[in-house]
């Protein structure tokens, strides 16, 4: 079974910067030690007819001044097929955006940006600058990739706004949204603020499920629990068919981080278990897995 991995990492940190992986530095988790290692296409082993044809490398903040050199790392040291998301910072001034679009389109590999909004998103979107920025993004072939809480309603109702106001950019989603249902600590607390959360984040999937420019990843499981089970990945898959289509609609694994829960080979076996539970046809299996990755990540040499 041919696989495309939309959303992975990796580090080489004698190169790059990553301060995110310091110890002194947030997110103060206390396993982090177990992904501060360098990381390359090496370690990506699939086993029991599953192969790896494509990856799409989402920026890791090698170098957030300047991202095309993660860009030209990755393309040095890379063999297998690949596709790459950049950073970039949406709050820059008008013109110095438009030069870092300029600049990171030289790359052949590079296909979208990323600017990780989370609890930011309304505060950033809501600025004037970004939001001329974004339509600035629209007009050149790279997506944007969203990585904030879909339960962060106001945030959504900007993002919503933009997406219909400027109908060729597109967006896809990171992680599911953040989905507060499925930590096991918000299912045991069962508290009127989970609630509304959850019932928010139910809203905006299926809001913007509907908008034909925006596609979603579904990951990031070990972010949201260290100890998930296969109902947390069976209900959040499900409802993001339902949402947008299973067309739009993509597994990945976040390697490394991956590793705080499972090996990478033990990720895709459980996804393809959690598939099969599902009852969903080889067809679908195949388009979460492969097809939708290729679409909407721009793989054209795959027959």
């Amino acid at each position: 079974m041919d696989i495309i991995d939309p959303h992975l990492h990796f580090f080489d940190l004698a190169q790059g910067n990553y301060l995110w992986l310091r110890p002194e530095n947030p997110p103060l988790w206390p396993d982090k030690e177990t992904i501060c290692h360098n990381f390359s296409e090496q370690d990506l082993t699939l086993t029991e007819q599953r192969r790896l044809s494509g990856i799409v490398h989402i920026e890791a903040g090698f170098d957030n001044q300047s991202p095309w050199r993660e860009i030209q790392w990755l393309e040095r040291n890379t063999a297998i097929p690949m596709k790459t998301v950049a950073n970039i910072d949406l709050t820059l001034p008008p013109l110095d955006f438009k030069r870092a679009l300029i600049k990171l389109k030289q790359y052949q590999s590079v296909v979208g940006v990323r600017h990780i909004l989370d609890e930011a998103a309304e505060t950033i979107l809501s600025q004037p600058n970004v939001q001329e920025n974004l339509g600035e993004l629209a007009k050149t072939q790279l997506h944007f990739e969203l990585q904030m809480s879909l339960a962060d309603t106001p945030a959504i109702a900007l993002i919503e706004a933009i997406l219909h106001k400027q109908p060729t950019l597109t967006c896809i989603i990171n992680h599911a949204g953040w989905p507060p249902l499925t930590t096991q600590e918000s299912k045991q607390a069962n508290n009127l603020i989970n609630k509304e959360l959850q019932q928010a984040w139910r809203k905006n999937i299926y809001l913007l499920g509907r908008l034909k420019n925006c596609a979603i990843k579904c990951s990031g499981w070990e972010m949201l629990d260290r100890h998930y089970s296969n109902d947390i990945l069976k209900d959040v898959i499900s409802m993001a068919i339902e949402a947008f289509g299973e067309q739009n609609v993509m597994l990945a694994s976040n390697f490394p981080l991956t590793l705080f829960n499972k090996s990478y080979d033990a990720l895709w076996k459980q996804y393809l278990d959690v598939l099969k539970e599902l009852n969903l046809t080889e067809q679908t299996i195949k388009n979460l897995c492969f097809q939708n990755s290729k679409t909407w990540y721009q793989f054209t040499h795959f027959s």
